[in-house]
């Protein structure tokens, strides 16, 4: 290979570097799960996946969205349609190859699937403040059993940290103990600041700090100093993986880890756990704030929405039957 094409393949590499570091992580690995979707189904037909016509991106749309999965049979949701859609765009993008996605077949297609399975997202359950109180109480009682203590008050401190921070999946596991400021307070009652270095909403890492009260309830400062003391942990992630026994492993946990800890807790305390995600703890927090009469600015201090509106979605839920249009009649 001479100097200049030498040189040539490590422009490409680098650009190719740099436009993946756009993604965020969570999005990356959705992607390139999406894409390996699409080679093995062109292996499958004996086509090229990086030549692909704008039939074939067709034909692969309408296999996902009707033939169940092999692995799980059941039949992947229009949202993973089109995310899995957007890997393909994404991966030609990123080779410098145009796309057959956009093609207007492959719209005519979408748009005629989504028509025929109807295009409801599905909203999960909102863990309102007496549900993660009851969540609590479970770790709590479980707590007094052999063995079961560590964990259940790593636990603990990420339902009430999760829901008191509004905070995301991948926010609650990339906490580290720099990222924790607790402010003493005249009254006896203690604050705290986090410090989010990254979300989904700011992959620059500019950050954002939420305040975060003792509170009277749910006490979420508390559950985070008793997980720390007793765990020992001084530097590094707050919220890491065990080992069996209680060890610590000194990994943060992966996103995924959170919405099992958290069907699992809620399915303890009567629930549904279909319904259950971790986004309910960012749901229920927003739910309950305004439930409670909290101002809408107030509530996006916390939850760092920039468009009020997707606020005021859980907040017309709260809201549906509070002077409710049929109340004196009905």
């Amino acid at each position: 290979m001479t100097s200049s094409s030498q040189s040539d393949a490590i422009k490409i590499d680098f650009y190719s570097e740099v436009v993946s570091s756009a993604l965020a992580d969570n999005t990356r690995i959705a992607y390139d799960k999406g894409w390996s979707c699409f080679s093995d189904y062109c292996d499958s037909q004996n086509i090229c996946s990086l030549s692909a016509t704008p039939k074939d991106i067709a034909n692969f749309i309408i296999e996902l969205a009707t033939r169940p999965r092999p692995s799980s049979g059941k039949i992947l949701s229009m949202g993973t349609v089109v995310l899995y859609r957007s890997a393909i765009n994404r991966k030609y993008v990123e080779l410098g190859i145009p796309s057959p996605t956009n093609h207007p077949n492959v719209n005519a297609v979408v748009k005629g699937l989504a028509r025929l399975r109807g295009t409801a997202s599905r909203q999960v359950k909102a863990l309102r403040e007496y549900h993660i109180k009851k969540m609590l109480n479970i770790c709590d009682l479980t707590a007094n059993q052999a063995g079961k203590k560590l964990i259940c008050l790593r636990d603990a401190a990420i339902i009430a940290i999760g829901f008191a921070g509004a905070l995301r999946r991948s926010e609650i596991c990339g906490l580290t103990t720099d990222d924790i400021e607790i402010i003493p307070s005249p009254d006896g009652l203690k604050k705290m600041f986090l410090y989010i270095r990254k979300s989904k909403t700011d992959q620059e890492g500019k950050g954002h700090k939420i305040a975060i009260p003792g509170g009277k309830y749910l006490k979420p400062i508390k559950r985070l100093q008793d997980w720390l003391e007793a765990s020992g942990i001084t530097d590094g992630p707050v919220f890491q993986t065990m080992r069996r026994g209680g060890t610590l492993r000194g990994k943060s946990m992966h996103h995924s880890d959170i919405p099992r800890l958290v069907k699992y807790y809620a399915k303890l305390s009567g629930l549904d756990e279909k319904e259950i995600s971790g986004h309910s703890l960012r749901a229920g927090f927003v739910t309950s704030a305004a439930c409670h009469n909290a101002r809408l600015d107030k509530i996006m201090e916390i939850t760092r929405h920039t468009n009020p509106s997707t606020v005021m979605k859980y907040i017309r839920d709260a809201d549906s039957f509070t002077d409710h249009a049929g109340e004196k009649f009905l």
